[in-house]
């Protein structure tokens, strides 16, 4: 990869960006597979041959050894692409959302979340907002409500921790304002809002160290209906696998866990797990 990596501006504002990391026929490539589904019917990455390549081309990992500080890359099965998805609204993606002395909170937190926008989010709507220096706040009305400009080959990575929001709203003028997503009243005619860069299609991933974040991440994840549901319907090949470690990813095969497990992913909607 080469490319620079803001290590202190992550731990301190929960987030930094990666300029230029795939080149624009990688970009038009990816969208290509995501719209075939990355050549499965379902799973996460790692079951989609046409999309596996984001996970073990190298970069995530890099980046995730250059902040995490350790050569280690762990990888739970928790990534996925989206095709114009529409949710909006401030929330953060860990394990403890609502309480503050659980064990998410006691210690420097170690699980990632990485982002490839395809399209231009510099002047177009349809981003990714995050509120800045929020992965030390549990409250999610605190922090500097950020519109992160993403450009076509930049890797956007963030803590797990920090509240977020997709759909971001651009507007024209003044110039690079952004709404507050949880704003549901908010009426912005359409000739001041920045317009869209046609489909709007992500990809996401979640790499960290295997430590008892990532355990305690993934045991919340498993009572998920949305992620049992990705995970029983792609199995991991023994290909995929072996591309994995060979990448240098040390991966938790998570839907063979899930297949059979008649108690896993019994909650639609976020519930707290015990500790």
């Amino acid at each position: 990869m080469g490319q620079p990596v803001d290590v202190d501006g992550f731990w301190k504002d929960g987030y930094t960006i990666v300029k230029g990391v795939y080149s624009p026929e990688e970009i038009a490539a990816f969208r290509e597979q995501c719209r075939a589904g990355g050549g499965a019917k379902g799973g996460d990455l790692l079951a989609r041959p046409g999309l596996r390549s984001v996970l073990t081309d190298g970069a995530m990992i890099e980046i995730a050894r250059k902040i995490l500080g350790k050569d280690e890359i762990y990888y739970a099965g928790d990534s996925a692409f989206t095709i114009n998805a529409t949710g909006r609204g401030w929330h953060k993606d860990n394990a403890d959302r609502t309480d503050g002395n659980a064990p998410d909170w006691r210690s420097r937190y170690t699980q990632l979340r990485f982002g490839i926008y395809l399209q231009d989010h510099t002047k177009h709507t349809g981003g990714l907002n995050l509120r800045k220096g929020s992965h030390e706040i549990l409250s999610l009305k605190e922090g500097e409500n950020i519109y992160v400009p993403f450009e076509p080959g930049d890797i956007g990575v963030w803590s797990m921790r920090i509240t977020h929001s997709g759909n971001g709203q651009l507007i024209r003028f003044p110039r690079r304002k952004t709404t507050d997503p949880d704003d549901k009243d908010t009426k912005i005619p359409s000739w001041r809002m920045a317009p869209k860069d046609g489909d709007r299609m992500a990809i996401f991933a979640a790499l960290g160290l295997d430590d008892e974040h990532a355990a305690r991440y993934t045991d919340y994840l498993k009572t998920r209906k949305y992620a049992v549901d990705l995970w029983r319907g792609g199995p991991y090949s023994a290909e995929a696998l072996e591309e994995a470690r060979r990448a240098g990813l040390k991966v938790r095969d998570v839907p063979s866990e899930v297949i059979n497990d008649p108690n896993a992913g019994k909650n639609a909607d976020y519930a707290p797990i015990p500790y």
